[in-house]
């Protein structure tokens, strides 16, 4: 095959892998020797200036964003084939490409094809295999890229082919460690098989760039662009290493790619029923494995920070750490289509991180179970799309929020009606847990939403703690375990219980209210069902949906989590609907036996999620877009509960009317729902 002709000088394409070498000009290595890229500015590592931050240019939509991810950290790659968010080797490292939180200049790897008319985009089969299809006037390209999976690497492959007629493809490799702060030593190097490479090196990072075609130095990036024609393809690696490791041998990109593919596809064919929105479903359970550790079992709430619920505000924050609550909703999400394995992975990192005095128990650890989370603002990030602080750690870490324990008391609950074993050193450290919070429920806290105002009796806060006494009850009498504070906490539930129907029920509104003494509701009041406080056809439940319609919904099926502007939230501007508690809204409607109105909801809000199915943690209606961290936890486990619900509620109602079940709506599991029901 004849290479093409390059429009800048650097190597050429060819139809396999390593068969390329730069020429000499363009390569100054030889043998293993590193010689300095002083078109880079060498001297090695130098901190961007202090000044004000450049403002931000035009900006990527949230949406536009495709995730990948090798479960243990996940890269943000936009439309245009521009990696723009990645953090190297975990969720929660530092960033070497950031660009996603300022421009370019802080950090991207693009490939992409010039002059495109067409892009289309899709994730293979049941995995995190992105391929994007470009059309040009002249020709086709497939451009093929993941996180490779299982294969102690911290790395990313990107594979371009070209299918029809001939394409230019624009290269440009950025590297800037600290979140787009800390320029690189940038040297070529080669590997152990002799295979070039470019390297990047600061501190304790160092990031490798392999390929057919490298880029060459232009001003204080790597850039290359170059036509490819029908047949031909162009492979490239990125891998990182801690500083001090040699350079790694290059393993085959191809084999990779399909080994990757299938990883993510046989655990997707573990699931154990299919109902209605099931391509939806699907994808969300996806994200939800994409986003746990597959070492430690952490499941962290997303993938990115400061993406912000506010363009141009300060509500900001960092979502890469492993909150209680949202692990536990997501267990229980994937205990409901049959995900029994995730649950003792989670369980086992439960134990953990919590261990120790219960007085010390938090709401949010690290991956690893770390507690310190400080939280710190990067001032020379101008944000994404100004909003501005970028935060890193999470403040929240500190804060006392009383439902926690309820949320993990359930997840744990429903594990053990989903047939694990209860271990002792489990249910030990659970008994101490239950104890610590019958002495603490009475005080006020920061809540679901994490106000940083003044601490108040949030209503949902409580419902949690009944919530959490209630699944140890259960635990004793339903499971037999040992329970020598079972009367104690019987005693605590009713009068959780009775606390809350006399301060958190607003009798002549016929609603519960989002804090004792307040008017306002709360979206997180949806959750009174689905624990088991209240049936969801009690009268004061159906009040307080109807009160949560006409008080926070702005669109068909999409609410706000509270009124900003009547909370103490401690923080200015405002926010949009929130997803989460959307599928909350279309979850409540199904228990009340609603279906006729939560299926349409379902519609509605599933199709605000992108092109492959990726949801973010709010929407704006009056915009038309995503906004807030991608891809949201919450959001996708949300959704995957209320189809649930949904699919439970039209298979009873057909059952009632004596016409059998539906093909498309689950079919009944083991007794893992029972409790909720």
């Amino acid at each position: 095959m004849t290479p093409p002709e390059p429009t800048t000088s650097s190597s050429p394409v060819h139809g396999t892998a390593d068969s390329a070498h730069p020429s000499p000009a363009e390569d100054p290595v030889v043998g293993s020797d590193v010689v300095a890229d002083t078109t880079d500015g060498g001297g090695g590592p130098q901190p961007e200036p202090d000044d004000a931050p450049a403002g931000p240019g035009p900006i990527t939509p949230i949406g536009d964003y495709a995730v990948l991810g090798d479960r243990q950290t996940a890269a943000l790659v936009s439309r245009s084939g521009s990696v723009d968010w990645l953090c190297l080797p975990s969720f929660d490292s530092s960033a070497c490409f950031a660009a996603l939180l300022g421009t370019a200049e802080h950090g991207r790897w693009l490939l992409t094809v010039s002059d495109a008319t067409e892009v289309t985009r899709r994730y293979l089969d049941d995995s995190f295999v992105l391929q994007t299809t470009y059309v040009t006037p002249t020709g086709r390209a497939v451009v093929t890229e993941c996180m490779p999976m299982e294969d102690d690497r911290a790395d990313m492959v990107r594979r371009v082919e070209v299918v029809e007629g001939h394409v230019m493809v624009e290269h440009e490799w950025i590297v800037r460690f600290g979140y787009g702060k800390v320029r690189p030593w940038v040297h070529r190097v080669r590997d152990p098989d002799d295979t070039p490479g470019i390297r990047a090196t600061a501190g304790p990072d160092s990031l490798l760039l392999r390929g057919d075609r490298l880029p060459t130095a232009v001003a204080d990036a790597h850039r290359d662009t170059f036509r490819m024609d029908a047949g031909q393809t162009l492979e490239l690696v990125i891998t990182w290493t801690p500083s001090w490791a040699p350079v790694p041998r290059r393993l085959p990109i191809l084999d990779r790619i399909h080994a990757t593919e299938a990883a993510w596809s046989d655990w997707a064919a573990r699931r154990r029923h299919r109902g209605s929105h099931a391509e939806a479903v699907d994808r969300s359970l996806l994200v939800l494995r994409l986003l746990t550790d597959n070492v430690t079992g952490g499941i962290v709430a997303a993938a990115t920070t400061s993406l912000p619920e506010d363009m141009g505000g300060e509500r900001n924050w960092d979502y890469r750490y492993c909150w209680l609550r949202d692990a536990a909703l997501t267990l229980e999400a994937l205990l409901e289509y049959g995900y029994r394995e995730e649950a003792t992975e989670w369980r086992n990192w439960l134990l953990r991180a919590v261990a120790g005095d219960p007085a010390d128990l938090q709401i949010m650890y690290g991956i690893d179970g770390r507690r310190e989370l400080p939280e710190r603002t990067l001032d020379h990030l101008p944000g994404y799309g100004g909003s501005r602080p970028v935060r890193v750690g999470n403040a929240a870490v500190d804060q006392v929020q009383h439902d926690v324990l309820g949320e993990v008391m359930c997840a744990l609950d429903l594990a053990r009606a989903a047939g694990l074993d209860e271990q002792a050193p489990s249910w030990e450290l659970q008994r101490t847990l239950v104890d610590h919070l019958a002495d603490r429920w009475r005080e006020p806290d920061r809540g679901i939403w994490e106000v940083r105002g003044d601490l108040q009796h949030f209503t949902h806060s409580k419902v949690m703690a009944w919530a959490a006494l209630d699944r140890a009850v259960r635990a004793v009498e339903v499971y037999g375990l040992d329970g020598p504070d079972v009367d104690h906490w019987r005693a605590e539930r009713e009068a959780v219980r009775a606390d809350v129907l006399t301060h958190g029920f607003d009798a002549e509104r016929n609603t519960f209210v989002q804090a004792y003494g307040d008017s306002d509701v709360d979206a997180s009041l949806l959750q009174i069902a689905q624990v088991g406080f209240l049936p969801a056809d009690d009268p004061r439940f159906v009040g307080t949906v109807d009160a949560i319609r006409a008080e926070l919904e702005v669109s068909d099926g999409l609410v706000h989590r509270y009124r900003t502007h009547t909370t103490d939230d401690g923080l200015a501007g405002g926010e949009h609907p929130f997803l989460a508690c959307s599928f909350w809204l279309a979850d409540a409607l199904a228990r009340m036996g609603r279906t006729e109105e939560s299926g349409p909801m379902l519609d509605r809000l599933i199709g605000l999620g992108n092109d492959l199915g990726l949801l973010a943690e709010e929407y704006d209606v009056e915009a038309g877009r995503m906004m807030g961290n991608l891809p949201q936890a919450l959001s996708h486990l949300a959704l995957v509960r209320a189809v649930y619900s949904h699919d439970e509620a039209v298979r009873r109602r057909r059952e009632r009317d004596g016409s059998g079940p539906r093909a498309d709506v689950a079919e009944e599991p083991e007794d893992t729902h029972a409790l909720q029901r």
